[in-house]
């Protein structure tokens, strides 16, 4: 991971750490998700889905009129994505998390977003980065977000889409790096966590 790529998250114990989801599709499963994840929802207002866009990847940050619907819109994106790519990770279940596996319903809410208008890149007269209109909609950030999972699922990476091998946790990543060997989320939180574990075991051992 690049040094500032990344979310910043806090873990169970109030640690802040950076995740790399290495794709905008995954970032927004760290705002709560379907069954269990329901008690971490992060997308109540308006005012939520703009702060997921803005500590997202999407640079820069497109100025946003979001609705209520838009944030429901969000939250059944997310659910169907998380359901979608969990079940191509891990098509034997979670153990300890109630989610239920993708469906046909989950593809087509997917495929409903996608089929939108997205973000619409432009052109600076200053040369750099902006996006068309102005101002954009809910529903061009999650077309935008739905066809980010469209290419991710049918891209490079799809077969190094993994959940981090820490206890109980259930971020979900693309493995960027050209090694392909990642486990975790962030080696500042269940990296290091197995690290200490393991370090206390050898000396058990000893």
């Amino acid at each position: 991971m690049s040094p500032g790529a990344g979310i910043v998250l806090r873990s169970h114990i109030g640690t802040r750490y950076r995740f790399d989801a290495g794709a905008l599709s995954l970032e927004v499963l760290t705002t709560g998700g379907p069954g269990d994840l329901a008690r971490h929802e992060a997308l109540r207002t308006p005012d939520d889905l703009v702060a997921w866009a803005e500590r997202s990847r999407l640079t820069p940050t497109p100025a946003l009129d979001i609705t209520d619907d838009d944030v429901a819109d969000a939250r059944r994106l997310r659910d169907a994505l998380f359901r979608t790519v969990v079940t191509r990770v891990r098509g034997d279940g979670l153990p300890g998390l109630d989610v239920s596996a993708a469906g046909p319903a989950d593809l087509d809410v997917i495929n409903r977003a996608a089929a939108r208008p997205p973000l619409a890149p432009a052109l600076g007269p200053d040369g750099t980065r902006h996006w068309a209109p102005e101002t954009a909609t809910g529903a061009q950030l999650l077309s935008t977000t739905a066809r980010d999972a469209v290419d991710l699922l049918t891209g490079p990476y799809a077969d190094r889409i993994r959940m981090c091998s820490g206890e109980r946790c259930y971020l979900v990543f693309a493995d960027t790096s050209r090694p392909g060997r990642r486990r975790w989320c962030s080696m500042e939180n269940c990296g290091n966590r197995h690290k200490v574990r393991a370090h206390r075991a050898r000396g058990n051992g000893a």
